[in-house]
Order: structure tokens, then C-alpha cells, then sequence
């Protein structure tokens, strides 16, 4: 039985057995010795030992196991011999990759070296070999193009995708093996591109202003502004963690409240099933807004817990990565699902039913409407949209969206035109579903009573039904409507102006329909004024008299007079 012994290797902690252990400790003496007075020799021991560290991780088995010989034989295998590199033979440093076989897959990495805010659109130009401006320009088109969803998409790639902050993390971004040859020339291209940077560096301004910087440190205001910023990012993870907590609660009450009737029948399931024009279940919209919405406040609920505390440890990539696909997939369903809803609206059409009423332009027309007292108690009852039950208990759509419309005709007798119209995905399922709209009026003699709603099935759900009632009136009708027509006229003003505060006689003239017993008041928006011509040689005396009382006594008048609309004189030509 071997001994075994714990070992802290690239931070994380291993439980190895004793040969195991003293054949790593050669190997990385080994790998000391051919790094021998290279420059960066501390920082590429520390990318091999992560490394090592990596391959030994994915061969654990269970928190009890110990790596043995086995394990590190294959680790050795995966990384190279430290004899078998030589940095400038890249040929046989590929060649024994090849032989050794280890992975050429790449990682999804956040480069910030190269990128400009967060190394997005980098790491992913890395990822799928193509340049970053492209990804960047797709980016762009989502902003503008896709309601801002790209501002959204950048975010939770930001917070989804680690940075890539070691060596080996920065190889295997780019798809390069991670041997030691790689990793020790990697850091040597690190050291020489720092080197020439100060080589080139301009010494006497760059001292002039790491001075003005020590100064602006070490003064008072700085540590000010520090502190505020601090504080800030504390206040600003505390609202992320409120308001994302709040939305997600939200969303969950939504799900177990939209579309289902386990628990308890909520009184909006059945406006939100008659909203719903696809055939796809109510209680999976509540899913779909849960994970499209939920899943980005999820994630900024875990920055504003960073913001509060730094060394808050990562949910892990493989949680980030499977949240992130089930949002992807959450939202394109979503827009599908829009689209579906868009077009199943998007065709208007109407059926039209046309009636005379047989009386003369002597008649007067009756003109009222009436309500159903089964669905409402007063005229009053408006509901633009309402579910109901018969006497039969057949689920209805009840609606007061009824309009009256009085227009003129030319023809010799009134006549009344229902036109029932609705919404569809075409022409004709719109006309089928207006022809499925149930409106009643009736035509007794010289009376015409108008139902004040019509029905329709639950079935046919709720697509911009409506009904418009247009009357046409022949020249010189004698029209009365009742006092609950002002509820439901729709008519133009400059043809037919209903007044509301008494029960009045109309007729119609020329252009308009006229009041003929309203008082002035009532008729201050017709022209109040007409004028009368009195020219007539033969007449040899005028006398106009009002209420009995004598105003005007001359003779052989020639002139003009100037009278309102009940015959009083305003002026005299």
C-alpha cells in the first residue's frame, strides 16, 4: 500500500499517492532545468502548473479520489516532455503535439488584451476564426434592428463568458495546443512586446506622469473619489439585487397564474385566452416570458451580489452556458411566436346587410336602442368586451362596440345598412369570423330599435370585432331619435350634430340635418343668420311687428332684410 500526500497544485488541492508524487516533482524539475535563465521562467511554471492542474481535475472521479501513476503518465503525455521543446523548431514542437494528441478544440474566452469594453466580440472572432469587426457590425445590426435585444445579448455574454487571464486560458481561446513550448513562448512574445514598449517609451514624460499620479493618489480628493465610487458600486449592486429578486418572483407567480387552473380560477384567463390568436397553450407563454426575461435578471442579480462581494464564487460555466442557450431559444421562440400573433391580426374584412324602411319623407323615423336585460340592466352597461352565458350556458364574447352612423341618401326612402367587420390572418377567415358576429334590430312601421351589443362564440376569440349601423335619410326626412342614441352616434358633425339635452324633431335639408324645435342656445353652431330679399316695386307700405309690438312702419320699402333663425330682425338694408 502506497502512502499517499496533498499536494496544492495551481491552487486547487490533490490527493496523490507517493510515486505519483515523486515522478511529478521530477517532471516539473525537469521542466525548471530547461528553463534555466529564461526570462518569464516563474510566470510559465505557474501557466504549466494550472494546467496540469486542469487535465488532473477532469480525471477526478469523486472528491476521494487519488491521482496516481496512471493519471500523471497521461497528464505528461498531453503536455510533452520538457526535452522535446525547442522554441525555435516550431515544426517538431507541432509535430509532437500531433504525436501526443492532445486537444485542438477551442475555449470561449473574453479577450480584453484586444477588445475594446468588455473582449466580447474578440473572444468570439477568436472562437469562430473570423475577424472581430464582423461580430461587432452583428452586434450593431441587433441595436438598431432588433429593439436593442443586442445591448441585452452583449450583457450576458459579458457576464456568461470568463476573461481569458492566464496563458493556457489564452492558447486555448485561439485553438493552440497547451504544451510547454507554447505556453514558454507565449510568454516570452508577453515579456519582449512589455520590453519594447519601454524601450520606446518616452521616460521623461512617462516620469512626469507617474509623479502627477502619485500626487493625485496620495491627495485627499482622490481617496474621496475612490470612496465614492465604492459606494456607488455597493448602491448599485444593492437595486440590481432588489429589482432582478423582484422580477423573478413576479415571473414565477406569472407562471403558476397565466394559463392554468390548478390552484384557483383567476378572473383575466379567460381576456388572455381570447387574446391568445395561436394554438399554442396558455401556461407556455408564462414559461417563455420566465426564461427570455428571468434568465438576463438572473444574471444581474449575480453582479449586483459581485458588486457586494468580490470573491462571490462563479455558478460555474456549464450553468452559464445552459442558461444562456435556453434564453437564446426562449426568445427566438418568442419572436416566432410574435410574428404568429401579428399575422392572425393583420387582415381586416366585413359583411354587409342592407334593409329598406318602407315610409314616406312625411313620416317621421323613430330611431332608438335597446338593451338585452338577460346581459345588462340599463343602457348604461358598456363593456367593450365582456364574456357572458346564455340561458343555455354557452360561453359568449359580449360587446357594446355598436356605432350609429346617419348619413344621406339619394334615393326616395331611408334604408339601413349593418356592416359587421373583423380581424384575421385572411380575407377570408376575417369574413368568415365577422359573418359569425350575432346583431339584432328591428323595423316595426315607421319605428327602427337597434340592439345596443352584439354576441359571438368564445370560439371565434376576440379579433377587433365591431359593428356600424349607417342609416341613410332621403331628402326632407323627418328623423327623432331617442335620448340612447347619444351613446352610440358616431355620425359626422357637419352632417347630423345630435344634441343631447332634450327630445328633439330633425329634418333633413340640403347638406345637413336640421333641428326644428331646439331652442337658439342649442344651435350655436349652425349660422344664425339668413338673409331675406324684399325687393318688390308694387309693395307700398311695410309694417313688421314682434310679440305684437310694432317695429318697422315705412313705405315703398326697396331693400334688404336681416333676419335669425326664429325671424328677428338684426339689420335693415
Amino acid at each position: 500500500m502506497n502512502k499517499t500526500v496533498n499536494i496544492n497544485l495551481g491552487g486547487m488541492v490533490f490527493h496523490i499517492d507517493e510515486d505519483a508524487y515523486l515522478k511529478l516533482t521530477r517532471y516539473f524539475d525537469a521542466i525548471k532545468r530547461s528553463l534555466n535563465n529564461s526570462s518569464g521562467q516563474d510566470e510559465i511554471i505557474k501557466d504549466i502548473e494550472m494546467r496540469v492542474s486542469e487535465l488532473l481535475i477532469e480525471k477526478q472521479k469523486s472528491d476521494k479520489h487519488v491521482v496516481g501513476l496512471k493519471d500523471v503518465d497521461e497528464v505528461i503525455v498531453v503536455m510533452g516532455q520538457p526535452e522535446d521543446y525547442i522554441l525555435e523548431d516550431e515544426e517538431r514542437s507541432n509535430q509532437s503535439f500531433n504525436e501526443y494528441g492532445s486537444r485542438k478544440h477551442k475555449k470561449l474566452y473574453r479577450d480584453k488584451e484586444k477588445g475594446m469594453i468588455g473582449g466580447v466580440a474578440t473572444g468570439l472572432g477568436h472562437y469562430f476564426g473570423i475577424d472581430a469587426v464582423w461580430i461587432k457590425i452583428l452586434f450593431l445590426v441587433f441595436v438598431f434592428a432588433g429593439f436593442g435585444t443586442g445591448i441585452l445579448a452583449y450583457f450576458v455574454l459579458w457576464i456568461v463568458t470568463p476573461e481569458a487571464i492566464t496563458t493556457s486560458e489564452k492558447l486555448e481561446m485561439t485553438g493552440e495546443p497547451v504544451t510547454i513550448s507554447n505556453i514558454e513562448k507565449k510568454v516570452r512574445e508577453e515579456i519582449e512586446s512589455l520590453s519594447s514598449k519601454f524601450k520606446n517609451a518616452d521616460y521623461d514624460a512617462m516620469g512626469n506622469q507617474v509623479k502627477s499620479g502619485a500626487e493625485r493618489i496620495s491627495s485627499s480628493f482622490g481617496d474621496f473619489v475612490m470612496t465614492v465610487f465604492k459606494i456607488f458600486a455597493k448602491f448599485l449592486g444593492v437595486i440590481l439585487i432588489m429589482s432582478g429578486i423582484s422580477v423573478l418572483i413576479m415571473l414565477l407567480i406569472g407562471v403558476f397564474t397565466l394559463g392554468t387552473n390548478v390552484f384557483v380560477d383567476f378572473p383575466w384567463q379567460n381576456f388572455v385566452e381570447a387574446g391568445n390568436f395561436t394554438d399554442y397553450p396558455i401556461w407556455s407563454f408564462g414559461l417563455l416570458m420566465f426564461f427570455a426575461v428571468g434568465i438576463p435578471f438572473f444574471f444581474l442579480t449575480l453582479l449586483g451580489f459581485k458588486l457586494l462581494s468580490p470573491n462571490l464564487k462563479s455558478i460555474g460555466n456549464i450553468v452559464k452556458y445552459t442558461l444562456l442557450a435556453i434564453w437564446i431559444i426562449a426568445v427566438a421562440i418568442a419572436i416566432s411566436i410574435g410574428i404568429k400573433q401579428a399575422t392572425e391580426i393583420s387582415y381586416d374584412n366585413k359583411t354587409v346587410e342592407k334593409k329598406a324602411i318602407t315610409i314616406s319623407t312625411k313620416d317621421t323615423l323613430f330611431v332608438k336602442f335597446r338593451y338585452n336585460d338577460y346581459y345588462a340592466k340599463d343602457l348604461n352597461h358598456y363593456r367593450e368586451f365582456e364574456f357572458v352565458q346564455d340561458s343555455a350556458n354557452h360561453q359568449l364574447l359580449y360587446s357594446n362596440d355598436v356605432r350609429l352612423h346617419v348619413l344621406h341618401t339619394d334615393e326616395a326612402a331611408p334604408y339601413i345598412q349593418i356592416e359587421k367587420s373583423a380581424r384575421g390572418n385572411s380575407f377570408i377567415s376575417a369574413k368568415q369570423r365577422a359573418e359569425k358576429i350575432n346583431y339584432k334590430f328591428q323595423i316595426n312601421g315607421n319605428h327602427l330599435i337597434l340592439d345596443n351589443y352584439f354576441l359571438t362564440d368564445v370560439k371565434n376569440k376576440f379579433r377587433g370585432q365591431e359593428v356600424d349601423v349607417y342609416l341613410y335619410l332621403p331628402e326632407g326626412q323627418l328623423f327623432k331619435p331617442d335620448a340612447s342614441v347619444q351613446d352610440y352616434d358616431d355620425s359626422e358633425n357637419d352632417f347630423f350634430n345630435l344634441h343631447f339635452s332634450g327630445n328633439y324633431n330633425y329634418k333633413v335639408e340640403g347638406s345637413k340635418i336640421k333641428c326644428l324645435n331646439c331652442p337658439s342656445e342649442e344651435n350655436d353652431y349652425e349660422d344664425t343668420t339668413e338673409e331675406t330679399n324684399i325687393e318688390n316695386d308694387t309693395v307700398n307700405e311695410v309694417s313688421i311687428k314682434i310679440n305684437g309690438k310694432e317695429v318697422l312702419n315705412g313705405k315703398k320699402t326697396n331693400g334688404r332684410l336681416t333676419t335669425d333663425k326664429n325671424g328677428v330682425i338684426i339689420k335693415i338694408n
